[in-house]
Order: structure tokens, then C-alpha cells, then sequence
């Protein structure tokens, strides 16, 4: 698909930028296949003038002559400039400077910004020099720092002392809203259910280099199918080349850490057990970075039976991580345990939907993608963002003295606590009534706050569900997909 899609507010924002007489240095990150380069690469067609660099993958031995090899390469394609030996990244960035033209708006792109730095550890600082004394300088013009590793933005760039006031904006690309996930059916859209493109969206989230894989004339099955249990699909070899591509030397203990958390979300203790390694240190930092490249969340329960203020006092008794990530979810929890009979053909002539459980998994992960979508979820609540204290998943342990609990999705405001329930059925009966009554009857709430009761779903309802009024607020899931 040629056309872009989405990030209407984000393009506008890179208009403003367009807009400025002075030069302006800009951060661009999100989780990998997210689209960040396809974004700027399409923002900057409004500019006089693009120039593009990228990386080039880590792999053992590469050294930093190749990146500079490399970049000199790029240079020379887009510019007069011959592909002439650089020693260092200061004349890298100076024989740039000199190909950038005398007049009009320039957009330079550095892709995969991490990457282009192996083998020089002072790479942030040539940046540093060259944006002070060469791109700052010169009017109109736009630089991009663009990564996938987004914490060696934030140590190099972000909180690095030398680049202070220097950022002139702070991009972060999520997963697009399922308003805009739809508009890659095409024409197909208003033919295809809400439910198949749910089961499809269940699997991809919203990241757009997967939805560009969609068959439309296929079903959600045949396309997971085709993307997930065959040996050459792109999502059957996807989840290795992330994790390498992105961490490195780390991609094995990485990997380790996510698959934790598979069946449910953690603490940080329990990671620390469960993968054999002590808290703190580089555990806390792979935590990071997990989170920072968009395949964890991070959730602060609140104690709600204790207050706001007693849950905020002490958090990391509360601190808990959750793999968010859609595709990462599906493939180690459905894709990964089949691995060797799916290389061996087994699943050829499987039809998913006659798996044991299919319509179970895919519950589990429309529940991850409606996190996802927490925005749309306020919208049609009326619930102003600033005004949620939490919104994430809850669970309340059993004690002698209180029931265990386990809620879909918890969103508390300063007054009010909203209890979420997430059916993906395609009948639901009024059990889930009694499913919800059991869990307000559980939950310990501060004195001063009222309860409220949502239900996001997509199926048939039973009837008595509407007529008697058993939720304060139905939401299909067809108005996500119209936000």
C-alpha cells in the first residue's frame, strides 16, 4: 500500500517545524516496524530538500570505518558529492553540511541513530559539535534523530547534559488506533466484519509494516496463517531479527525477560526469580529498555482499599510489568511452542479456527489490543486523560481478609473507579453479569469513590443485558473502529 496512512496529529506538528525560520532538532522514536522512517520520509516531501542516512545493521566485527564507508556511500547518491574515505564523524558531518543547499527548507534524516554509532564511543558528541556549529546555522533546517532503540536516544540525546535546550521536539510513534488500522482493508472495509478484522488486528496490533502484509481477499485466519505458521512467513521470523537487530549482544537475556511474562504480568521480583538474576542493575536497565522500545508497559497499581496516597507512597510494591505488545504475545505464546512442527510443514492444511481454544487466544488478545486503544476507550466514557489517576489491568490479591479479583481493565479518577470487562464472543450471555457482580463484591474501594460498570465487547448480546441494564456503559467494538 503506497498510500500513508494515519498520524494526522503528528504530521501536523512536523508542519509547524516546516513552518520555522530557525533550525530544529527532533527525536523520532517507537518500537521497531512502527513506520518512523516511512513517517519522516513522507512529512519531509513538504520540504525543499531530503536527505536520508541509516545505519548499517550490528552485526559481529562491524566496525566504525564501515558505518563512515557507508555513510559516504549514502552521501554521494544523494548529493555531487564523490564517495570519498572519511576518518572520523566530525568530517562526515562537515562534508554534509557542505551539500546541503544555499536556500529553502532542509529536512536531514539519521536513521537507526544507534546504530550508526557503533564502534565510536564519542559519537554524541561529533553530533553535538556538528548540530552547534553546522546545522544549527543554517536557516529552515529540520534534523531527525530516528531509532528504534529508543533509550540511546534518552541517555545520548535526551538527558545528555551537552544536548540540553537543544531538542526542539520529542517525537514517539505508537501503534495506529483502530480507526486508522481499517482504512488498510481499502475497499474492501465496509464488507469485511468487525469481528474478522479484530481477529487479524488481534494478532498484528496496530503496526502498520505488518498491516501492509494483509491480504484482503483473504480471511483473518488464512492471513495469520500465512504470516504466522508457515516457515517463510514474516511473522513466523519476525520475533528473532527484532530482538537482534535491536539489542544486540542482549537479545538472548532479553528475550528471556519477555518470555516471563507471557502468561501474565510481573513484578519485578518475580522476574528477578523466575529468570535467575538479581534485581537492580542490568536488569532494571534491560527493564528499561524493554518498556522504552514498546513491547512492555509498566503499570502502578493502585492500592485502592489503602487510598491514592497510600498507593503512590510507596509504588514499587505495586510496580508490575506486562508484555503490551500484540505480536510478541501471539507469537510466544501460540506460534513459538509449535515452532518445530510448523518448520516440518505440520500446520499446511490446519485451519486455525479449528484449533483447540482459537476462540479463546483470540479473547486474550483482543483484551491486550483494547489496552491499546485506552484513548478511544475514554473518549466514549467522557473521561478527560488528565483526569485518570490508573488505567491498565487490575488484580487484588487474596488475603484473610479481603477476595481475589482479577478486573480486565481498571480506570480510577479522583471519584470514581470504572470497572472494565472485555468479552471477544460471538454470543454473550448474562453470566457476564454475575462475572462483574462478583468482582465489585470483591473489590475493596476507598470510601469516597463510586463504582461504574463498562462492558466492551464485540458478539450478540443477550437481550436482557441492554433491557435490564446491567452496565452503566456498552461499548461495541465497531465505535472504536469510528473514533
Amino acid at each position: 500500500m503506497n498510500t500513508f496512512i494515519g498520524r494526522e496529529r503528528e504530521q501536523a506538528e512536523f508542519r509547524e517545524l516546516l513552518a520555522k525560520k530557525n533550525s530544529s532538532l527532533v527525536t523520532c522514536h517507537g518500537r521497531r516496524r512502527i513506520g518512523k522512517s516511512r513517517f519522516i520520509q513522507h512529512c519531509a516531501k513538504q520540504a525543499n530538500a531530503f536527505f536520508e542516512f541509516s545505519g548499517l545493521p550490528p552485526r559481529p566485527g562491524l566496525t566504525k570505518k564501515e558505518q563512515l564507508t557507508s555513510f559516504s556511500e549514502q552521501l554521494s547518491k544523494q548529493s555531487k558529492a564523490p564517495q570519498l574515505p572519511l576518518d572520523n564523524w566530525s568530517t562526515a558531518f562537515q562534508l554534509l553540511a557542505s551539500q546541503l543547499p544555499s536556500k529553502g527548507t532542509v529536512v536531514v534524516l539519521f536513521d537507526e541513530i544507534s546504530w550508526m554509532g557503533i564502534g565510536e564511543p564519542d559519537f554524541a558528541g561529533y553530533l553535538k559539535n556538528a548540530w552547534d556549529s553546522l546545522f544549527s546555522r543554517r536557516d529552515r533546517t529540520v534534523v531527525v534523530l530516528c531509532g528504534s532503540v529508543s533509550s540511546w536516544i534518552e541517555e545520548n540525546i535526551l538527558n545528555n547534559t551537552g544536548f540540553v535546550g537543544r531538542c526542539s521536539w520529542q517525537f514517539h510513534l505508537g501503534p495506529l488506533a483502530l480507526s486508522e488500522c481499517q482504512q488498510f482493508w481499502g475497499r474492501s472495509a465496509a464488507r469485511i466484519s468487525i469481528a474478522e478484522k479484530l481477529r487479524f488486528l488481534a494478532v498484528t496490533g496496530g503496526v502498520p509494516r505488518y498491516l501492509e502484509e494483509l491480504d484482503t481477499k483473504k480471511t483473518a485466519e488464512q492471513n495469520i496463517a500465512r504470516l504466522c505458521f508457515h516457515p517463510s512467513g514474516m511473522l513466523f521470523n519476525e520475533f528473532d531479527s527484532i530482538f537482534s537487530d535491536i539489542f544486540h549482544r542482549r537479545a538472548t537475556s532479553y528475550r528471556e525477560i519477555v518470555r516471563t511474562l507471557v502468561d501474565g504480568a510481573k513484578g519485578v521480583d518475580q522476574i528477578s526469580q523466575q529468570i535467575g538474576r538479581e534485581r537492580g542493575g542490568s536488569l532494571s536497565q534491560a527493564l528499561l529498555e524493554l518498556v522504552s522500545a514498546g513491547f512492555l508497559t509498566k503499570d502502578v497499581s493502585p492500592k485502592l482499599s489503602g487510598g491514592i496516597a497510600k498507593s503512590q507512597s510507596s509504588p514499587s510494591r505495586h510496580l508490575r510489568y506486562r508484555l503490551s505488545d500484540n505480536y510478541l504475545r501471539f507469537y510466544l505464546k501460540y506460534v513459538e511452542p509449535h515452532r518445530d512442527q510448523i518448520i516440518k510443514g505440520r500446520f499446511k492444511s490446519t485451519a486455525l479456527e479449528q484449533l483447540d481454544q482459537w476462540d479463546t487466544i483470540m479473547g486474550l488478545q483482543f483484551e491486550n489490543l483494547v489496552m491499546d486503544n485506552l484513548g478511544a476507550i475514554l473518549e466514549q466514557l467522557r473521561i478527560p486523560q488528565h483526569t485518570v489517576l490508573y488505567a491498565g489491568p487490575y488484580r487484588q490479591s487474596k488475603t484473610l481478609r479481603q477476595q481475589g479479583c482479577q478486573i480486565d481493565l481498571l480506570i480510577q479518577t479522583k471519584r470514581s473507579v470504572y470497572l472494565c470487562e472485555i468479552k471477544f464472543k460471538s454470543q454473550i450471555s448474562t453470566s457476564v453479569i454475575q462475572e462483574v457482580d462478583r468482582k465489585i463484591a470483591a473489590l475493596k474501594l476507598p470510601k469516597n469513590q463510586s463504582i461504574r460498570t463498562v462492558l466492551i465487547y464485540d458478539g450478540q448480546l443477550t437481550p436482557s443485558i441492554e433491557e435490564d441494564q446491567a452496565f452503566d456503559f456498552l461499548i461495541p467494538a465497531s465505535e472504536l473502529f469510528a473514533i
